[in-house]
This record gives structure tokens, sequence and C-alpha cells, in this order.
């Protein structure tokens, strides 16, 4: 029964990102790819806090397959993010290529640190 988990939070997560994006990106007037950097934090958040719960035994396999692998998989973009650092970079807005992959990773790191280590809080 794990397929079909995964089947249905990716169903979830990809359109919720592509209108998150769209959405984000619509309000900022720059070239830097705000909407994919905004889903790929919160992915990585909620996907921190969902490891966390799960190794903390606060949520069940299941919940981790559906919510982890298949939302938070769909939700967040490593291709997205290495396609738009590269479009930046070959448009001449070298700063923004740099800047989006530095704060991405370390943002990211951080944002899933941080939910596990609420998840930890919360279930320990």
């Amino acid at each position: 029964m794990t397929w079909p988990l995964v089947i249905v939070g990716a169903a979830v997560g990809a359109p919720l990102r592509y209108l998150t994006d769209r959405t984000v990106q619509s309000r900022h007037d720059t070239v830097f790819p705000w909407g994919t950097f905004i889903v790929n934090m919160v992915g990585c958040l909620a996907l921190g806090l969902i490891t966390g719960a799960a190794l903390a035994g606060g949520v069940s396999s299941d919940v981790e397959l559906l919510l982890g692998t298949g939302l938070c998989g769909a939700l967040t973009t490593y291709s997205t993010l290495s396609y738009e650092t590269l479009r930046l970079a070959e448009e001449g807005a070298r700063f923004y290529a740099v800047a989006n992959a530095i704060a991405s990773i370390t943002t990211g790191l951080g944002a899933a640190f941080t939910g596990a280590a609420l998840a930890q809080a919360i279930w320990s």
C-alpha cells in the first residue's frame, strides 16, 4: 500500500508547488526565483518536521510516505532550482545565481534541521 500513498501526496504537492510558485513570483518584480525558493524552504521545513516526528514515533510510516515522500517530494524541486540558477548565470545575473545556490542550500538545510528539532521537542 506504499505507492498509492506516495501518488496521493505527489498529486497534491505538485500543483501546490506550481500555484505557490506562480503566486509568489507574480508579486516580485525581480529575476530572483522567489517562488521556487519559498516552496523549497517550506518543503525542507515540512520534511524535517515529518522525518523528525517519524523518528520519534509521533507519526506512522504511512504518514511519512504520504506527506514526506509524496507531498514534500513533489512540492520541492531540485531540478527547478538547478535550472533557474543556470538560467540566471547564462543571462548575466551571476550574483543572483550564486545567491540562489548558496541561500537555497544553507537555508534549506537550516529549515530541515529546524523541523527535525521542532519534531524532537514535540514528540520526545
